[in-house]
């Protein structure tokens, strides 16, 4: 059985899991209307740069996939390096990866590979911050957020592409270390987790569910009540204030009872067939969901797939993992495609770093930053592209090295984001988004 959505866990760095709370608002009280609040009131200082409607669907292997058991597979070299899979050709010619990805393998054409990431840290939170915020930061000693995750850059640049639905989702939480957050963004451009795993028989989102003594109709019906009582008081408001304060109220409202939102969240809308292609799982139903929240209007989507720190036995990891992930993201390109979403809607799978290249002495493989993979398409990038190549048993980069910060770079050039972006800090000064960053070409 896949076991991903686990509520506490202690990683190998001796980390322990803290449940990380996005907007976390219950049923119409201050929580969620002041994070609309403090998102109206910073739409002003965006910087847009122009109208956009692409969108990111992010699937984020915490803990680190091994990208030579992926990716960037080395079938000449000694056993003990290369592995137990072997590579498989795709729909580009010349381009080969895993055999545990065969529908992958199908839809390369639309997909790219960059093989030669890198940084200098192979601890899980530093390296997990480095890679979802483009800066070195936390220790083991001091691990708390110090920047802004890019789920939360691009809320705070790009807001929702409709106004009912949330810029930034994540699925099923934000991740253990709390790195996807908004820190100095403020709340928020925090993800809205969803809280829940979407291949649940009983799935609902607990932010937008109604207590249970309620129903939609009643609480429309005393909706409308207040809506008309409420204009005495506005009448004699002569600031505006009252109007203001209901404004982000009724918001607050929609995105409970609203059909856009709630439909969004609703995947028995879906076929069953084209569940199943997905996979029932929390990969597959994650992306079918990411799919329909890009789709209502939300700008990006995290799907966290679990842990993938496969010290030991990783052959019987990659087993439960591998299989998942291939119907899920093979899945979601084909009916983005379908749908003519493809060209609007960017894909990305990274973790914050890869695994050795030799396997250890418990038949797995190690934490490895020197030189790992990630895979991205879609938005108009530029498929079935390899950027970078590694030595020849994969311990080094050996062409193009490509920085955390050139890949956050190219998913906010993709976006239409300005890359001379800053944002001030909580001591005022301006931050950079990018940093010494610079957008990949070949995929642009």
């Amino acid at each position: 059985m896949l076991r991903v959505f686990a509520g506490r866990y202690t990683n190998c760095d001796g980390i322990s899991r803290r449940n990380f709370l996005g907007l976390g608002a219950s049923f119409l009280g201050l929580g969620l209307a002041d994070v609309l609040r403090l998102r109206a009131a910073a739409a002003e200082a965006r910087q847009s740069g122009g109208k956009s409607n692409k969108s990111l669907i992010v699937f984020w292997t915490h803990g680190g996939m091994s990208q030579q058991d992926t990716y960037d597979l080395k079938p000449d070299a000694p056993a003990e390096f290369r592995g137990p899979y072997r590579p498989i050709a795709t729909a580009v010619p010349g381009i080969e990866i895993t055999q545990r990805f065969p529908r992958q393998a199908r839809v390369m054409n639309h997909l790219s590979l960059v093989r030669s990431v890198h940084h200098q840290n192979a601890i899980h939170a530093p390296s997990a911050h480095w890679m979802q915020t483009g800066y070195f930061g936390p220790t083991l000693a001091r691990n708390a957020p110090q920047k802004p995750s890019f789920g939360s850059v691009i809320a705070r640049s790009r807001g929702s592409r409709q106004p009912e639905m949330p810029p930034y989702v994540a699925i099923p939480k934000a991740e253990a270390f709390g790195y996807q957050g908004a820190v100095y963004l403020k709340p928020a451009y925090n993800p809205f987790e969803v809280g829940a795993d979407p291949n649940s028989p009983d799935f609902r989102v607990p932010n937008l569910a109604l207590p249970r003594e309620l129903t939609l109709e009643s609480v429309r019906n005393r909706t409308q009540l207040l809506r008309e009582f409420d204009t005495l008081r506005r009448d004699v408001d002569s600031s505006g204030t009252l109007e203001g304060l209901n404004s982000f109220k009724a918001q607050a409202l929609e995105m409970v009872t609203g059909d856009r939102v709630r439909n969004a969240f609703d995947l028995s809308q879906e076929k069953p067939r084209l569940r199943d292609r997905y996979g029932r799982h929390l990969y597959g139903q994650g992306a079918l969901l990411a799919r329909r929240l890009v789709e209502a209007g939300t700008t990006c989507v995290t799907i966290n797939t679990g842990y993938w720190d496969h010290h030991n036995d990783i052959e019987k990891g990659l087993e439960e993992q591998l299989p998942p992930l291939d119907a899920a993201i093979a899945t979601l390109v084909e009916d983005l495609e379908d749908r003519g979403m493809l060209k609007d809607a960017i894909l990305y799978c990274a973790g914050e770093f890869g695994r050795t290249p030799l396997i250890n002495g418990h038949a797995g493989r190690d934490h490895w930053s020197n030189c790992f993979s990630v895979l991205i398409g879609g938005g108009g990038l530029k498929g079935g592209q390899v950027v970078g190549a590694s030595e020849p048993r994969g311990g080094k980069v050996r062409e193009r090295p490509i920085s955390p910060n050139d890949l956050l770079a190219t998913l906010y050039e993709a976006l239409g984001i300005p890359l001379n972006t800053h944002y001030e800090d909580a001591s005022g000064r301006p931050v950079s988004i990018v940093g010494t960053g610079k957008p990949i070409h070949e995929l642009l």
